[in-house]
């Protein structure tokens, strides 16, 4: 799934930069399996997300000017009943179709 492999290559872009062991982009842009121009705009993402990132020509990396992490995480879990309620509510919205309202905890 295209979202899992995005997650994977932000948290490694950060576990890259935090290292400042990036190269130059377009050997981060191989790292990552993506264009450079992708890469630049996945920086660009970031930086206007508020990640303090630079580059470096003498380390040939990106870095975090400041202490600076990002982590993404997806937790997947089967919800039990005790979990999942569902309340005889909500409208019929076409004649032959109803959708109940469903609460999660």
């Amino acid at each position: 799934m295209q979202l899992f492999k995005h997650i994977d290559r932000i948290n490694l872009l950060d576990k890259l930069i935090r290292q400042k062991r990036t190269g130059t982009p377009n050997e981060l842009a191989r790292r990552l399996g993506l264009s450079v121009s992708r890469v630049y705009s996945l920086i660009d993402d970031l930086k206007d997300r508020g990640a303090p990132i630079c580059y470096s020509r003498q380390l040939g990396s990106y870095f975090y000017d400041l202490e600076y992490s990002i982590k993404i995480t997806v937790d997947i879990t089967s919800l039990d009943d005790n979990k999942i309620y569902n309340i005889s509510g909500g409208q019929k919205i076409f004649s032959n179709f109803y959708f109940p309202t469903v609460f999660i905890e």
